[in-house]
């Protein structure tokens, strides 16, 4: 249980230390219109991949599986933290995104391999607190970071919390699984990254490339999807398997993950650009701010999981959703003047929906299915949550360029300079004021979408079975 929590931990600092250096990094490589690109490129690679890994996972076994993907997520970020460039480090946030795939739904699976149903609503409780817990020190140390050393350590400090997991599974973690040969759903595997892969891109690069290029690659994955689900219903060990999806609890969960997942980059994405760019405060100020919703997240996703136990998975989810509306509709009214204790209860409404909401839909998609499937369905679950967060970084960003561009033609390098204190001085009060004023009206757009976002989620709560829950658990198969 260590070595997942570890897990979890590298994953969710990474985010959240990433989030709050960005504006740094910025300001030192260049580059502000790539801005969405760096975390955009990781949520591709790690949403094309997750569904992957988490069926090999139930093929062939969590251990090896995590451990080449850990293997493969540490190699990206000693490479980010070499980066010369904005373009080389969204090449490696992608690799980096390859191997992060594989890390926080199998960690994730083996708390529900290793706990009963009661057990994990309250062990899930602590991993989602991690979340909480990693987000509490990953903006802090990378607010230090980037003051005080280099933003390169918000990239390294993974490499030996990675090593550390590594061999406490390597040690602790023992699978008894009788040995057969499997039918790797390779054409499935294609298709699917094809599917997901090609229309994220698309929404990536909308306003970068032509709008035929962009219904090509809509079309392209059209075609992949239409082909993957033909290719599944026949396949003897698809890579997907549809039946999930006929699975209510999981079919709602996998909705509100994608929907959360959106939700979320509203918060870890964007709102340190708001508090740096639009309210013109350090790294640090943006730090505090996002660790409001850490330590609320954290404390959320523990009394979530003890709530579960005496009531329902839909109480717990609804409980959760009401909080993300609120939340949401707290950064809608957000403004430059507002100062930091109004963005920051915001961000501490959001984190305890998220805490709850969480919590709720992992453990009831875990208890609804049986051991061979527990893997490939949580991992649909994340997977759907980072599609959630590929779509709302690159909507998102989108909003953000298209606002601060066209209010302010001739932003140029300006936009880069706004998110640096000591580079903000060499502009002048008046452009100051104008580029404030372009970033905190657009991003103002991007929390009305997000308020929106947060009702679809309370719906989706309110979707799940009454009755169900950690003592009335819907299936545990075998």
């Amino acid at each position: 249980m260590t070595a997942v929590l570890l897990a979890i931990f590298m994953v969710a600092t990474d985010s959240y230390i990433v989030a709050t250096a960005m504006p740094t990094i910025v300001a030192d490589l260049g580059g502000f219109r790539l801005f969405s690109w760096v975390f955009g490129a990781y949520l591709l690679a790690q949403a094309v991949t997750i569904p992957i890994y988490g069926r090999l996972a139930d093929l062939y076994g969590r251990k090896r599986v995590f451990f080449a993907g850990t293997g493969i997520f540490l190699l990206g970020s000693l490479l980010c933290g070499f980066a010369w460039g904005m373009v080389p480090l969204v090449l490696f946030r992608a690799l980096e995104g390859i191997g992060a795939g594989a890390i926080q739904p199998i960690a994730t699976t083996i708390v529900g391999d290793i706990y009963t149903p009661v057990e994990r609503a309250r062990m899930q409780g602590y991993v989602s607190g991690m979340f909480g817990v990693a987000a509490i020190i990953g903006p802090t140390l990378g607010a230090f970071a980037v003051e005080h050393i280099s933003w390169s350590l918000v990239f390294w400090v993974n490499l030996p919390i990675g090593a550390a997991a590594l061999i406490m599974f390597g040690l602790y973690l023992h699978e008894h699984r009788e040995p057969r040969r499997h039918r790797v759903d390779y054409l499935g595997s294609a298709l699917l990254m094809l599917g997901i892969g090609a229309p994220m891109l698309a929404l990536v690069l909308i306003g970068n490339i032509g709008s035929v290029a962009v219904a090509g690659l809509m079309a392209c994955g059209a075609i992949a999807i239409t082909a993957l689900v033909a290719h599944e219903r026949q396949a003897v060990e698809p890579m997907l398997p549809l039946r999930l999806w006929r699975n209510r609890v999981v079919a709602v969960g996998c909705l509100a993950g994608f929907f959360n997942g959106a939700l979320m980059m509203a918060i870890s994405g964007f709102l340190p650009t708001y508090v740096q760019g639009a309210m013109g405060r350090d790294a640090i100020a943006s730090g505090v701010v996002l660790a409001a919703s850490s330590v609320s997240w954290a404390f959320a996703s523990m009394a979530a999981g003890r709530l579960m136990i005496r009531t329902s998975y839909r109480l717990a989810a609804t409980i959760g959703g009401v909080f993300l509306v609120v939340g949401g509709l707290v950064l809608i009214t957000l403004e430059p003047t507002s100062g930091l204790l109004w963005a920051g209860t915001g961000a501490f409404l959001l984190g305890v929906g998220m805490g709850f909401c969480n919590t709720a839909f992992i453990v009831s998609i875990q208890a609804s299915v049986g051991w061979s499937e527990r893997s490939t369905a949580t991992s649909t679950t994340m997977f759907m949550r980072i599609v959630g967060n590929s779509l709302g970084a690159a909507i998102f960003g989108a909003i953000l360029n298209f606002g601060v561009y066209s209010r302010v033609p001739d932003a140029g390098d300006a936009v880069n300079r706004l998110m640096s204190p000591a580079a903000r001085q060499s502009l002048g009060a008046a452009e100051i004021a104008r580029l404030a004023d372009a970033v905190g009206s657009s991003l103002h757009v991007v929390y009305l979408i997000a308020a929106l976002v947060a009702i679809v989620s309370l719906i989706l709560a309110l979707a799940l079975p009454a009755r169900l829950s950690p003592t009335r658990p819907l299936a545990e198969r075998s």
